[in-house]
């Protein structure tokens, strides 16, 4: 099917037509679909701190986008900040719903289901305990994330379920929070 054609079918906005011949191409050359992707901090005052992102390594070579996406953090005044920017840990709730969520409008498309609306609600527990050195025995990250998906499509319950399930299991970012990942931290 040629990308014009997939792009005029579309239910849902997603081109898995282009991905599914990504996915063919990357089998015939497995050493393209090793990719490192970067972001680069700088702090601003106090806690707050901007990130810009734009090069990456992929499919080979390096790789420029068309524009540098920047994102800023810092802390809630009930922390003594100035609540410029969402926190870090929100961030990553943030990551986690919009890759499950782009999985769901991705899985959709392949399997043929319209997607009228797709709402998830996030939370992510923490005790602040380990974090300020109080108790060493208290983790520093979320101790649970709860993501609570609100789907109108054209389909069973049973199927939007399967969306679900299917976004998870092929989800980055999912996997980074439920799995151990190498962090190596150097300062130069």
């Amino acid at each position: 099917m040629s990308n014009t054609q997939t792009e005029t079918t579309q239910l849902n906005g997603v081109n898995v037509g282009a991905l599914l011949d990504a996915r063919e191409a990357l089998e015939a050359a497995p050493q393209a679909a090793d990719f490192t992707f970067r972001a680069t901090s700088e702090w601003i005052d106090g806690v707050h701190t901007r990130t810009e992102m734009n090069g990456f390594f992929g499919l080979g070579e390096e790789q420029t986008r068309s524009q540098t996406f920047t994102t800023e953090t810092d802390h809630p005044e009930v922390f003594a900040a100035p609540d410029a920017a969402p926190t870090p840990v929100e961030m990553v709730l943030s990551g986690l719903a919009g890759c499950l969520t782009a999985g769901i409008a991705t899985v959709a498309e392949n399997r043929g289901i319209k997607l009228r609306s797709v709402k998830a609600t996030l939370e992510g527990e923490m005790n602040l305990h380990g974090i300020l050195g109080i108790d060493s025995d208290v983790r520093n990250g979320f101790s649970a994330v709860r993501v609570n998906y609100e789907i109108d499509a054209e389909a069973s319950k049973d199927d939007i379920a399967a969306l679900v399930a299917q976004s998870q299991k092929r989800s980055a970012v999912f996997d980074m929070m439920t799995n151990p990942t190498n962090v190596f931290v150097t300062v130069k």
